[in-house]
């Protein structure tokens, strides 16, 4: 019920108006006024759940969920959110990353700036935002990989933006260590070091593999 905020007024008055809650005091006013979020509070749930378990835990509260409120809880939040946190990035980044590759480029290179550029004008002196730089970190691991453990499964769904030519790093699953994940040229590579531990199980899209110590899986991207 609250009034929207004329966006382009206060862009024109002010231009960078990350620190919207900030102006708005000067002028005797409040974002509580108005339909304005500092950051994405609600979408939140998007970076934190997918939407399997988001559908499950609202499910069990006895309410109805459509997979398809989440890109229209997207477009509504990101238009009303004036980012005034670094964190902001890191989360709009990747609930566009399924959605908006190239947004969701440019949204990740603006956290990599945050502390580099002192995109707050003079935070940077005070202490470095670390959570958005292991927030971008995650990105590139988790974010664009569409990596997920599900229970003993582990699932991957890359979706890499195309600026992003090639990724590469290790994680540790169920006593193996130094699985190597690779994507580059189109592909994707999953390298099992050689060990005695149990065979691990993967997934890919509609694939489904196992892989014990020492084999590899490669598939090519859609």
């Amino acid at each position: 019920r609250l009034p929207e905020l004329d966006w382009q007024t206060y862009r024109s008055r002010y231009g960078d108006i990350h620190r919207l809650d900030r102006i708005l005091e000067a002028e005797g006013d409040s974002t509580n006024n108005y339909k304005v979020s500092k950051q994405p509070d609600v979408l939140m749930l998007f970076f934190m759940l997918s939407s399997e378990e988001l559908g499950g835990l609202l499910d069990r509260l006895g309410y109805h969920f459509d997979p398809k409120a989440i890109p229209t809880n997207i477009d509504y939040y990101l238009a009303r959110t004036s980012h005034g946190s670094t964190l902001s990035h890191v989360v709009d980044s990747w609930v566009l990353a399924r959605s908006n590759r190239p947004e969701a480029w440019s949204i990740f290179q603006a956290a990599l700036e945050s502390d580099i550029a002192d995109t707050q004008g003079g935070t940077t002196a005070e202490g470095i935002h670390l959570g958005a730089m292991a927030g971008t970190v995650d990105l590139l691991q988790r974010g664009f990989t569409g990596i997920e453990w599900q229970g003993d499964l582990l699932r991957l769904n890359p979706l890499i933006p195309a600026p992003l030519t090639e990724l590469e790093f290790t994680l540790r699953h169920r006593r193996h260590w130094g699985i190597t994940v690779r994507i580059a040229d189109g592909h994707l590579q999953i390298t099992i070091p050689a060990s005695d531990a149990p065979p691990l199980r993967i997934a890919h899209g509609e694939n489904l593999v196992e892989l014990a110590g020492g084999q590899s899986y490669e598939a090519r991207l859609r």
